[in-house]
């Protein structure tokens, strides 16, 4: 919100018509300072700089003061400056996040700044679907990253495959690529993220809410046909069973040069290219193919949203902040500068020039994200999934493991 001057009649120059009109002793207007706190890594300095003077410029008597955060312990203190007498005005959360800070019922209901100014309508589910709770929007949807297939474009035209269209093609052409020394696909065990969208596209879940219980589902039919997908993808290659795609890092593992594809989000690239210099060329993109062909799987889209605290101390000046860097014209700038996907799925555009970010903007179209409970952070933190999906690659019954696994996630939703 812009801060204009007021002019004041002399009929009403009391102290309080002064203060009123910031004509405060040794003159000049009063600045407003809006507090943002953002996650380390989110920004470059250089697109945080051109933001802020940007913004200033343009909001007469308002000071940005932005101040970095840590991933690690960020929960505990988003939870305390919420509860606290007046922290920042504007926090920048994890897209599933949004749940947990919603429950503390310490969140400003945007679902009108949502509806009315920023386009809701247009938002990309995996960020728009975790910061809505009971109907109120309290997350605004700020940047995503999705997975996507990395693939050896040599090792493609050696085997005669070109990008496939749909999930079928793609275990046949990964099965002929699976050969001659050569992994047609590198996927870890454990790689659940992954799993979820296999499950996801099949129709079903990691866990539901049931008239306010929420219960894994794990076990469904729909559930259990997405880790047999899971599972015939996993056997093309020699991923191990029972580590995930950091033990040992996937990208390390597919800088070897003698594997085909591996499922992991762009910013894996320049691990790759260090590591392996000679496959910077060589390097191709796709979205996951889903089980109609020429439309993207399901997929998991992470990212970052904004919230707002009801006790920000300048409640009107925060939602400005918001608005323009939820706007098309901060949203450009940032996918740029970072290599994300913008946060609604007209604005892909954007991105048009850069291939694997294009490609992660087209995946993430069809995104989503863990379930929206308020404990979901409890099931991460002892995973059963992991656990579950070893078992089943191992030759155990998928159904009972299933079983066992859904019932350790609703234990975890129901604490």
């Amino acid at each position: 919100m812009k801060n204009r001057r007021l002019v004041c009649p002399l009929a009403v120059m009391s102290a309080l018509a002064l203060a009123g009109c910031g004509l405060l002793p040794g003159g000049g207007s009063k600045t407003r300072t809006v507090d943002v706190w953002l996650m380390r890594g989110s920004v470059s300095d250089d697109f945080l700089k051109r933001f802020k003077e940007s913004y200033e410029a343009e909001h007469d008597g308002v000071e940005l003061n932005v101040t970095f955060q840590e991933w690690t312990g960020i929960g505990k203190k988003v939870t305390e400056a919420l509860e606290g007498p007046g922290g920042p005005d504007v926090i920048e959360v994890g897209n599933t996040q949004v749940a947990q800070y919603a429950d503390t019922d310490k969140l400003y209901d945007l679902t009108l700044e949502s509806v009315r100014d920023l386009g809701s309508e247009d938002w990309l589910p995996g960020l728009a679907e975790p910061g809505s709770i009971d109907g109120a929007q309290y997350g605004i949807p700020w940047y995503a990253a999705s997975r996507i297939v990395i693939y050896n474009k040599e090792l493609f035209a050696e085997a005669g495959v070109k990008p496939p269209k749909s999930r079928d093609e793609w275990l046949e052409d990964t099965e002929k690529l699976n050969d001659g020394g050569n992994q047609g696909i590198y996927l870890a065990g454990q790689d659940w993220y992954t799993l979820s969208g296999f499950i996801w596209e099949e129709g079903g879940d990691l866990a539901v809410d049931k008239g306010g219980v929420w219960t894994g589902t794990l076990d469904t039919p729909a559930a259990l046909r997405g880790m047999d997908v899971y599972k015939r993808l996993q056997a093309l290659g020699n991923g191990p069973k029972n580590a995930d795609e950091q033990t040992p890092p996937q990208a390390e593992v597919f800088a070897r040069g003698d594997v085909a594809q591996i499922i992991a989000p762009p910013s894996v690239v320049p691990v790759i290219t260090k590591a392996n210099p000679a496959l910077a060329d060589k390097l191709g993109y796709f979205p996951i193919p889903g089980k109609q062909a020429g439309r993207p799987c399901v997929v998991f889209t992470g990212g970052s949203d904004l919230i707002i605290p009801e006790n920000a101390p300048d409640r009107a000046a925060a939602l400005d902040v918001v608005k323009a860097l939820a706007g098309e014209k901060w949203q450009g700038e940032l996918a740029r500068a970072m290599n994300y996907v913008p946060n609604k799925t007209s604005l892909a555009s954007l991105v048009a020039g850069q291939e694997a970010t294009a490609t992660m903007a087209a995946a993430a179209a069809r995104g989503r994200a863990t379930p929206n409970s308020p404990q979901w952070a409890d099931v991460e933190a002892d995973n059963p999934i992991k656990p579950y999906m070893t078992a089943v690659l191992s030759g155990e019954d998928p159904k009972q493991a299933a079983k066992d696994a859904s019932e350790k996630i609703t234990d975890s939703l129901a604490e």
